[in-house]
């Protein structure tokens, strides 16, 4: 009996793990740091424009809007739902 509820306990455990990790906790943020070290798009986890120049400040890294951001499908004020 003991094994049964241990069993069930832990598919719960394993079936809301699943749950929490959605498309949109996956999401990274608006500007990726890039450079030679950092590759393409780099590394992706700064909100603002500003955050990214200063921690590319003093690096041979730049800092560019996120792919997966820019080219994210938007709706638009004619699209029918």
């Amino acid at each position: 009996m003991r094994h049964l509820l241990f069993a069930s306990l832990a598919a719960a455990a394993v079936l809301a793990s699943f749950g929490a990790s959605s498309p949109a906790a996956a999401a990274q943020d608006r500007f990726c740091l890039q450079g030679r070290i950092w590759g393409y798009p780099g590394n992706c986890q700064f909100t603002t424009y500003r955050q990214c120049q200063a921690a590319a400040s003093g690096t041979d890294a730049g800092c560019g809007i996120n792919p997966a951001y820019a080219y994210a499908r938007q709706p638009g004020p004619y699209r029918r739902y």
